[in-house]
C-alpha cells in the first residue's frame, strides 16, 4: 500500500502532468484530439493512485490473475492506438507533399512559358 504523502505527491504530479497538458493544447504545440487521450491517461493515474481497490477489482473482472499483467496490456494497447493513429498523420502530411510538390512543379512550368512568351 502507497503511504498517504506519497499518493499526495503523485497525485500532484499528475495535476502539474494535466497543466501542461493544457499549455501545449493552448500555445497549438499539441492537437485537441491527443489532449483527450493524454487527459484520460491522466485521469487513470488519478483514479488508480486514489482507488488501488478499483484496479484490483476491473483487472479480476477482465480476467488478469494480476493487476500489473492488466497495466501493461492497457499500456501496450493504449501506444499501438497511439503509432497507428501517428501513421495515419505522417501518410497523410505526405500525401499534401506529394500534391504541393506537383502543384509547385506545374506553376513554375506555366511560369517558364509565360517569360518565353515575353521574350
Amino acid at each position: 500500500m502507497i503511504s498517504r504523502s506519497l499518493k499526495i505527491v503523485l497525485v500532484l504530479a499528475v495535476f502539474i502532468y494535466i497543466m501542461f497538458i493544457l499549455a501545449a493544447v493552448k500555445k497549438k504545440k499539441m492537437r485537441i484530439n491527443y489532449l483527450i487521450v493524454w487527459m484520460f491517461i491522466g485521469l487513470g493515474l488519478v483514479i488508480a493512485l486514489l482507488l488501488p481497490n478499483f484496479i484490483t477489482f476491473l483487472s479480476k473482472l477482465t480476467g488478469f490473475e494480476l493487476v500489473i499483467n492488466m497495466l501493461f496490456s492497457g499500456a501496450i494497447f493504449v501506444i499501438l492506438l497511439l503509432i497507428f493513429d501517428l501513421t495515419k498523420q505522417i501518410t497523410l502530411e505526405q500525401n499534401k507533399n506529394v500534391t504541393l510538390i506537383q502543384e509547385i512543379s506545374l506553376l513554375k512550368k506555366r511560369v517558364e512559358e509565360l517569360e518565353k512568351k515575353d521574350k
